[in-house]
């Protein structure tokens, strides 16, 4: 309690006001710089972490603890860009592009020209049984798994996505990714399940489907090669055996949470 009193009587607001939110804008700045990376969950737990126990070490007069701090921040400094190396060059890439502190440009086509485009390729390759997985981006940003396809930048569009499944041309073998309103990227390899799944008949698709969504937020749509059933993952889970109904109903939600991405004035 003296120690709080001392820091307090110390405390000149102008310029210490000043201090503390310079302090607080860099941690800000760090947040949004990492938002939407599976890292910024873990930059969350050190920020709480290191809070707390230079609490504990200022305040509970812990002399050898606090030596131990103090002596160890300098290799946790050093860690922290080799843990975070994939997400700092790709937060670096977004400051590029300008887009970090101002959220991602407004797409201008609204998400009901999405769905039913969705619905319309995926039905037509259940019913031709074109084997297909394609990933809806969320929150997280999927560029790990995008890094790894072919570039597309396109429309969602129902002939481009049954053609990039057709049996037999190069991109077909991979997952298709979607980010807002825009196809991103084909061939795309995403991580596999570990977890044992209930059906057998269940292939590669539908474990790169449930591994994609327990990593990330994202929604994977799935066409059986072997039967042409649709299913739908989404925070490791699956809907299996879907109709044109419960598949709009799906992607209906799923749009509705992103509606800032899409014209205001579109409606479904």
């Amino acid at each position: 309690m003296d120690n709080l009193i001392a820091i307090f009587s110390q405390f000149s607001w102008p310029k210490s006001a000043i201090d503390i939110l310079l302090v607080t804008a860099v941690f800000y700045a760090l947040l949004r710089l990492f938002a939407g990376t599976q890292a910024v969950q873990l930059l969350r737990g050190l920020l709480i972490i290191f809070l707390i126990i230079a609490l504990l070490g200022s305040f509970t007069g812990l002399t050898a603890f606090s030596w131990l701090i103090s002596a160890s921040s300098l290799a946790i400094l050093i860690a922290l860009p080799v843990i975070f190396q994939p997400e700092l060059r790709r937060a670096l890439e977004k400051v590029g592009r300008t887009e970090v502190f101002f959220g991602r440009q407004r797409r201008s086509t609204g998400y009901s020209r999405i769905i039913s485009e969705l619905i319309s390729a995926t039905m037509r390759m259940s019913k031709l049984r074109y084997g297909a997985i394609i990933v809806l981006e969320d929150r997280i940003v999927l560029d790990p798994y995008i890094e790894t396809g072919v570039p597309i930048d396109s429309a969602v569009n129902r002939e481009l996505l049954i053609t990039i499944f057709y049996p037999g041309t190069p991109l077909h073998d991979g997952a298709v990714i979607i980010r807002g309103a825009r196809i991103v990227a084909a061939a795309c390899v995403l991580p596999l399940t570990q977890r044992p799944l209930p059906d057998t008949s269940l292939g590669t698709r539908h474990r790169a489907a449930l591994g994609v969504t327990e990593d990330t937020d994202a929604l994977a749509i799935v066409v059986s090669e072997e039967t042409g059933s649709i299913s739908a993952a989404r925070n490791g889970r699956m809907a299996r055996r879907l109709d044109e109904k419960r598949l709009r109903r799906i992607l209906e939600r799923f749009y509705e949470a992103r509606r800032d991405l899409f014209d205001s004035e579109e409606t479904i």
